[in-house]
């Protein structure tokens, strides 16, 4: 898939599902539940055991739009990419995989938390720019950065739930990103996938209804 199509269904699907497991196998049947509750666009981040095997073999699950998380090295967004890794996220500002990543052609959202982060990594050739930890800085902080660098396409993750989606998207967040809320360890772990579907299908009613109500 070219880069500006991934950009579009990334703008389009709106929400990521960040995938952290301490267990590689239940990450699959995680990402089953999230496809089932509607939410199709899966961050699996390097920390899980055996992430490259894992990326790849979530890659061939029908529906879903794939990407890596926590990659801090030129090297590993190549193994990424060769995983089937659609989308490259930092946590923080990292010029070498953002480099890496667009002379793969593959979308790159590293990580900021003050604005002089954001405009760095927008200058080096960032998709989005991710917010993190965006509880910490409130939907406020968004509208904030964005009244000089309007068109910076801001990923606010960490402490978004459902019932916070709407204030980040009406502070003109582009693409939010959903970690324990929606993919739980321990719901996991105990085998109840069903709470993770019924998670993703009350985000993916909740961002429907926001964006309904905004156009009328």
């Amino acid at each position: 898939m070219e880069r500006e199509q991934v950009v579009h269904d990334l703008l389009d699907g709106c929400a990521i599902a960040v995938v952290r497991a301490r267990d590689a196998s239940l990450v699959e049947r995680a990402a089953e539940a999230l496809l089932e509750g509607g939410v199709r666009i899966l961050e699996i981040t390097m920390t899980v055991p055996g992430a490259i095997d894992v990326i790849h073999r979530c890659s061939t699950i029908p529906g879903t739009l794939l990407g890596a998380g926590t990659v801090l090295t030129a090297d590993d967004v190549k193994r990424c990419a060769d995983a089937g890794a659609q989308f490259i996220v930092s946590p923080a500002f990292c010029p070498d995989v953002i480099d890496a990543a667009k002379r793969l052609d593959l979308v790159t959202v590293p990580g900021a938390m003050t604005p002089t982060e954001v405009l760095d990594g927008w200058r080096a050739g960032a998709d989005f720019v991710k917010i993190f930890p965006a509880s910490r800085l409130g939907p406020a902080f968004l509208s904030d950065v964005l009244a000089p660098f309007p068109t910076v396409r801001l990923a606010p993750t960490g402490g978004l739930t459902a019932e916070n989606a709407a204030d980040y998207l009406r502070a003109g967040a582009s693409l939010l990103g959903f970690g324990s809320w929606l993919v739980n360890q321990s719901a996991m772990e105990a085998g109840d996938f069903a709470q993770i579907a019924q998670r993703a299908r009350t985000l993916h009613d909740r961002i429907t209804d926001f964006r309904e109500a905004r156009h009328g």
